[in-house]
């Protein structure tokens, strides 16, 4: 297993990760806010279909890094499925007038350990699509860092090299 998102068609790239167990802690770690505002991001999280998802990304608040004072990077969607602790879906905004992404969280036993695919579509660009996966990439080294009980690396030049490696990688 690649820790390199693939691209699954030309609007979605899924990656995967083997993370320590078990799967009702990993379950935790995305939808619990202050447990998912340690690797991701912070916000409401509303626990059924429906329900509202907010991010609310502060990398400041991640690692110490950069100003505190910056204003916050939000995304706001929808929960179109709930099925704990296997399953998660929900729309991920775009900003502007740009559709909606949906982002899906998929949670398998693998012995003592928990399979992690997260599958990101109706990306936009190439250009989205090698933002996307470079920051899941970052983002999902964080949760296994956490998981791990390890403080992370720092993100921003983390994401930046990883940023141009999908830019190589990507079709």
């Amino acid at each position: 297993m690649s820790e390199y998102g693939e691209v699954v068609d030309a609007a979605t790239i899924r990656v995967e990760r083997i993370l320590p167990g078990p799967i009702e802690r990993v379950w935790a770690y995305l939808t619990d806010v202050d447990k998912r505002a340690t690797w991701l991001a912070g916000g409401l999280l509303e626990q059924h279909t429906g329900g509202r998802v907010d991010h609310v990304f502060r990398i400041n608040e991640l690692t110490g890094e950069g100003d505190p004072a910056e204003v916050a990077d939000r995304r706001h969607g929808e929960v179109l499925a709930w099925d704990p602790p296997r399953l998660l879906r929900h729309t991920w905004s775009t900003g502007g007038d740009l559709a909606d992404s949906v982002v899906t969280f998929e949670l398998d036993p693998v012995d003592d350990k928990v399979r992690l695919v997260v599958t990101h579509s109706r990306l936009p660009s190439r250009d989205e699509m090698v933002n996307v996966a470079s920051g899941w990439h970052t983002h999902l080294d964080f949760l296994r860092d956490r998981l791990e009980e390890r403080s992370p690396a720092t993100f921003w030049p983390k994401l930046e090299e990883l940023r141009g490696e999908y830019e190589t990688i990507l079709p």
